[in-house]
């Protein structure tokens, strides 16, 4: 399919089934998180998916392309963003099972069926606001809350999410107590921990969670996942990551 590039835009490939998307080199670009989060979301055949902050869309197309979920929905705010995301549905010919919706997660009921999705993925902005100098800059927006914090993303993440669904994010170390206790808050039960080192003999910089809507009280510490080996390149488990061609459950 023929898609219109805008001047500082580019085409990755995503290294999955011929899979690609659109960047805008002056934007955010998805990084590992994006495919960490996208690995770690269990999601199985015929699911409803919904993924808060799609951002370029990176994380709808992957799941397109790793499982066989029925439909999935990217929530975007920004509306430039969420145009370029739309065109790399469509780049894909994905168009019969992934939509980006362009609105506001704080205001979800009036776009998404409450309680309607087996799943729900979120890779939200990790910062706080303080010294943000331009909160209109796309890439300030996809980095610090400035449209949304953490409970605005929890909170939207247990509207959809239906009885004994599951909420995947990926956040964090230092925000783990917040994200745990707004979890209770909103009904979403924390059932699976994954810390992601730089290294072995560095402390994490990033944390996969799994929450459970309505699930009883009990804590799995999965083994950490370490992103460099000693001889600096990625480990084989990261590897693995990003080989894994399959994230469904049948």
């Amino acid at each position: 399919m023929e898609i219109q590039l805008k001047e500082s835009e580019r085409i990755d490939d995503l290294q999955l089934k011929g899979l690609k998307l659109i960047q805008d080199t002056n934007g955010f670009c998805f990084g590992i998180d994006a495919v960490l989060l996208a690995n770690f979301a269990k999601v199985k055949r015929g699911a409803n998916v919904a993924d808060l902050g799609t951002g370029t869309g990176i994380i709808p197309i992957l799941i397109a392309g790793k499982s066989e979920a029925k439909k999935i929905v990217g929530v975007e705010i920004q509306e430039e963003v969420y145009e370029m995301a739309t065109r790399s549905v469509k780049l894909n010919n994905l168009e019969d099972r992934v939509q980006i919706v362009n609105a506001d997660i704080k205001t979800i009921d009036k776009e998404l069926e409450v309680h309607g999705y087996h799943v729900v993925t979120s890779n939200p902005p990790y910062m706080h606001m303080d010294g943000i100098k331009n909160p209109n800059d796309k890439k300030a927006i996809s980095r610090h809350e400035v449209k949304c914090n953490l409970e605005d993303v929890i909170r939207a993440a247990s509207r959809l999410t239906m009885p004994k669904g599951k909420f995947f994010m990926i956040h964090r170390p230092t925000r783990l107590v917040d994200i745990i206790e707004l979890g209770r808050k909103y009904r979403l039960e924390p059932k699976q921990l994954q810390f992601i080192h730089p290294r072995a003999n560095k402390a994490p910089n990033l944390v996969l969670v799994e929450f459970v809507k309505d699930g009883r009280p009990e804590l799995k510490i999965l083994d950490p996942l370490y992103v460099y080996g000693e001889d600096g390149n990625y480990t084989d488990e990261l590897r693995a990551v990003y080989a894994n061609e399959d994230i469904g459950e049948n």
